[in-house]
């Protein structure tokens, strides 16, 4: 019976190493699993947010130069003189503030120059404000343009005249800022250089082409 008992108790023994070898491996196991599992989430996080620095950097943080433009003109008064070589209109301009950036452009005071032939016929001042992130901010300018500067003995304008058709030009240059997350200030200018073809005989704008 002691011979039975001893052997009772070293196969208890055994079975219970076992038992302790089999948990102690399973919790190697376990950790094993929190530890991979944790060393992935960490590699995924660090993923993630190289991911979004890059995008901020490339494409959020990335100040893009704003577009100023004619948008489209009607015309309140069209004369024109082809005998004495003049003309006057008086033009209702649609111009655009195009902002692709990601926070709001501020632009100062500017005025918009007008041209026939490379001389000054008109100007056209321009009002300080802002056109929104990723918006278009439009506004309404009356401009008066003259010939009375111009040679009229100019044959060219005389031409033009007789063939109902101006060919004149814009120019001009916007200072401002692009705020970027609201904090971050950087200053952006944009030139306007647009080429006008005026219909005299049906008083509309043919085209507007800006570089």
């Amino acid at each position: 019976m002691a011979v039975e008992g001893e052997q009772q108790l070293q196969t208890n023994g055994h079975a219970k190493q076992a038992e302790e070898s089999a948990n102690s491996i399973q919790s190697k196991e376990l950790r094993k699993k929190k530890r991979k599992k944790f060393l992935i989430f960490v590699a995924v996080s660090t993923l993630f947010q190289i991911a979004i620095t890059l995008f901020s950097s490339l494409y959020i943080m990335k100040v893009k130069t704003p577009k100023f433009r004619i948008r489209s003109a009607t015309f309140d008064v069209l004369s024109k003189n082809a005998e004495y070589s003049s003309f006057n209109i008086t033009m209702n301009a649609e111009f655009g503030v195009m902002n692709a950036n990601f926070g709001p452009y501020k632009y100062r005071d500017n005025t918009v120059y007008f041209f026939y032939k490379g001389v000054s016929i008109g100007k056209a001042f321009v009002s300080h404000g802002k056109a929104g992130f990723k918006s278009t901010k439009k506004f309404n300018v009356v401009v008066n343009l003259s010939s009375k500067d111009v040679l009229t003995k100019d044959s060219q304008i005389r031409n033009d005249l007789n063939s109902e058709t101006l060919i004149l030009t814009s120019k001009s240059k916007l200072e401002g800022k692009v705020a970027l997350i609201f904090v971050l200030k950087k200053k952006k200018s944009t030139e306007m250089d647009c080429t006008i073809t005026v219909g005299l005989a049906d008083k509309v704008i043919r085209n507007i082409d800006c570089d």
